[in-house]
């Protein structure tokens, strides 16, 4: 009996080892599939916000170019300095023009949406993702802000002394006056906003991907 009794006994300890065995090895391999999915999913935000990063730039760029044009705009009026009608007239003109990155989409949402978050481990990587499409937010108001403006000003005041085809001055004496001055101010002051958060995007970016690729590498 004795002999018996400990020979059930390890009979019933091979069999639990083997259970366990086989559970860790269900996990390990659950786990494995869980891994290999959530490196697609980094690779994907990766790939997105390489693209927006791309965009970012040339609409950064396209607001600075803008910039330095009102600001030289600005300075002839405040110096009243008549030779310089053409080239007044001309960024007049481009006073219509705004940069616009209308961010479609929201990477987090979809996360939470579709389930995605629960497989993506790093929670820096899931709350810098969190971030990033708030400053895609605040930007977005911000080129609304932009638009409305052009739209409910600008045009209004350019439009009885310029004419647009030409870039021509129609009523030169006025717009070297406070009003113009006021015009590019205000457009100034929305683009230089613009140009920051422009800028606090790239920083983002650039973290998220840091972070991406070290825990691929991972």
């Amino acid at each position: 009996m004795k002999k018996y009794f400990t020979y059930a006994i390890g009979e019933i300890l091979l069999v639990v080892i083997g259970i366990s065995l086989a559970f860790q090895l269900d996990n390990w391999n659950e786990d494995m599939i869980n891994r290999n999915i959530a490196v697609q999913y980094y690779d994907n935000i990766r790939d997105r916000i390489d693209d927006d990063q791309e965009l970012i730039q040339e609409q950064m760029e396209f607001n600075k170019g803008f910039m330095r044009e009102y600001r030289y705009a600005f300075d002839i009026i405040d110096s009243n300095d008549k030779s310089k009608l053409d080239t007044l007239g001309m960024i007049i003109r481009n006073t219509t023009q705004y940069s616009d990155f209308d961010r479609q989409g929201n990477i987090y949402e979809t996360m939470v949406n579709s389930g995605e978050i629960k497989i993506l481990r790093n929670h820096d990587i899931v709350n810098g993702v969190r971030e990033l499409e708030e400053y895609y937010i605040y930007l977005n108001r911000i080129e609304s802000i932009h638009y409305d403006a052009m739209i409910n000003h600008v045009v209004k005041t350019i439009n009885p002394v310029l004419k647009f085809s030409t870039g021509e001055l129609m009523k030169p004496e006025a717009v070297f006056n406070y009003e113009f001055q006021n015009l590019f101010f205000m457009l100034l002051h929305i683009m230089e906003e613009k140009d920051e958060v422009y800028q606090k995007i790239l920083n983002q970016i650039e973290n998220l991907k840091t972070l991406i690729d070290e825990e691929i590498g991972n």
